[in-house]
C-alpha cells in the first residue's frame, strides 16, 4: 500500500508541473488570442491541446505568439 501512495504522489507532482508549464500570462494569452480565435477556437482546453493547436499552425501564426510558444518549449 505504500509503495501505492508513493506512486500516486510522483505522479501528481509530475502531471502538477506539466500543467503549470502551460500555463500561459495574461500577457502571453494576449499574443496568441486572434491567433487561437481564428486556427483554434473549436479545441477543447486542457492537457496542452491548445498549444499543441497553435503549433501545427506555427508558420501561419502572429511573431509575438511564435514567440509565446518558444518560451514555452524551453519549460
Amino acid at each position: 500500500m505504500f509503495k501505492f501512495h508513493i506512486a500516486a504522489l510522483v505522479l501528481a507532482t509530475g502531471f502538477s508541473s506539466a500543467a503549470l508549464a502551460q500555463t500561459l500570462t495574461a500577457q502571453q494569452r494576449t499574443a496568441c488570442k486572434a491567433d487561437y480565435e481564428k486556427y483554434c477556437s473549436g479545441t477543447t482546453p486542457g492537457g496542452g491541446r491548445i498549444i499543441a493547436c497553435l503549433d501545427k499552425q506555427r508558420d501561419a501564426l502572429s511573431d509575438a505568439c511564435r514567440k509565446v510558444l518558444d518560451a514555452q518549449k524551453k519549460k
